[in-house]
């Protein structure tokens, strides 16, 4: 759903003009990091208390609605500016009148067909090639990739598969990301322009669904699935978890089917968590999200594994990357380590014309997945995504049974394998 400044009826219009006001523009930048946007809070009240008195409990400790995420029917409060935030979330939390209140979180990104550079993606193909066109550059191990090849001999995806990048935006005129890309919407700005000003976005994209067997660039996984850009991320890479909530709403009645979340915060989020939920249980829409790079327990939203595939990272040797989160949410790992994407064209330099590069980290790794869903939607469309998401885990190879047999909470069941995971399975609910 667009978050939007509400146009008032004329009914509620004298009684509502306190309540709503205006904030533009996206997260100020700190001089320290925070994990919340300051000033702000995410409110809910009841569904039985009336609108004057929601008007009242604001106007009592001078704060204001700046805007409604409508279908959560949550609202971002604009708190005093002497106010902390902390000390406004407990006082909205002990009012009977509301659900819930919390800090509006901040999220930050967490990155054989004819392509040139293909023999350059090892976590598609790995033969134990150099995986890097500088000499003298590491090489892989041979087999350890998700077997892309053998898997597009399957399917190569289908055209009304939408893949919901929720990120920094996307180079709208990369040369390997044009034709892909829908119609997309910035939520940071609020405008309908989804360009990357930052890099990530852009890099995710290209491991998702990179225009492939075009004689240029790069190969993306889900060869003819369709990318719908939702900018919820500043050119800092971060944004607020109200942002987040309402892209994820607004992909998903924009036609996505399958979503990627590559960034992270420790903190839970209710409102997005909500969001999420709507998305997986009543839209039937499949999310994959990057467990995090900090080497400890895993981040939201991953964290929340009823709704969400959590994704680790692994390196060109099949080893877990040093740091990828951990823990029991983990539902299986992907390729994170050097992998070769695309960047945003404006990048480019007459040193490095091309507007290719590496990224590292679980963002990287929740793409490769992001990719697969999308190519498992498209031989059954007709899957539920918890069935999509046990596909991916039964069918992963266990690369770390020699230590930790089975699932664990490092790698979930594996690094997936996309050969096996588009052979016909019978389905486990």
């Amino acid at each position: 759903m667009r978050k939007h400044h509400w146009a008032l009826s004329l009914a509620l219009a004298g009684c509502l003009a306190v309540f709503i006001g205006f904030v533009a523009g996206g997260i100020p930048r700190l001089e320290e990091e925070t994990d919340h946007v300051p000033g702000q809070v995410l409110l809910k009240f009841r569904s039985w208390v009336p609108v004057w008195r929601r008007v009242a409990t604001l106007s009592n400790v001078r704060s204001r609605a700046v805007s409604r995420i409508t279908r959560l029917n949550v609202f971002v409060v604009q708190i005093p500016d002497e106010a902390k935030v902390e000390d406004m979330v407990t006082a909205f939390n002990r009012n009977p009148d509301i659900e819930y209140a919390e800090p509006n979180h901040i999220f930050r990104a967490a990155v054989t067909p004819n392509d040139i550079y293909f023999k350059y993606q090892y976590a598609l193909f790995n033969k134990g090639q150099d995986i890097d066109w500088v000499p003298g550059g590491p090489q892989g191990k041979p087999s350890a990739d998700i077997k892309a090849p053998s898997a597009w001999e399957e399917t190569t995806g289908k055209e009304d598969v939408i893949i919901g990048i929720l990120d920094t935006g996307v180079d709208l005129t990369h040369e390997d990301l044009k034709n892909k890309i829908l119609p997309g919407y910035d939520f940071v700005n609020d405008d309908p322009d989804p360009t990357d000003d930052h890099y990530h976005g852009t890099m995710v994209a290209g491991v998702v669904g990179a225009e492939t067997n075009n004689g240029k660039g790069i190969a993306g996984i889900a060869w003819k699935g369709k990318i719908l850009p939702v900018k919820v991320l500043n050119d800092y890479g971060e944004g607020r978890a109200s942002d987040i909530a309402a892209g994820i709403l607004w992909a998903v009645e924009h036609g996505a089917k399958i979503l990627n979340l590559s960034f992270a915060a420790p903190s839970e989020n209710i409102t997005l968590g909500t969001a999420l939920k709507d998305a997986f249980e009543k839209q039937d829409v499949f999310i994959a999200a990057a467990a995090g790079n900090d080497n400890t327990a895993v981040y939201y939203p991953a964290a929340y594994e009823k709704y969400v595939c959590a994704v680790a990272a692994t390196d060109y040797n099949d080893e877990r990357a040093v740091y990828s989160n951990f823990g029991y949410e983990i539902d299986c790992a992907a390729p994170g380590e050097k992998i070769l994407t695309t960047i945003p064209s404006y990048l480019t330099t007459p040193l490095a014309p091309f507007p290719y590069g590496y990224g590292w980290g679980t963002s990287m790794a929740s793409a490769h997945v992001a990719g697969l869903a999308a190519l498992i939607k498209s031989i059954k469309p007709s899957l539920k995504p918890g069935q999509i998401m046990n596909i991916i885990r039964y069918s992963a190879d266990d690369v770390n049974a020699s230590v930790y047999k089975g699932k664990d909470e490092f790698l979930g069941y594996g690094r997936i394998n996309m050969e096996k995971a588009l052979v016909p399975l019978k389905i486990t609910n």
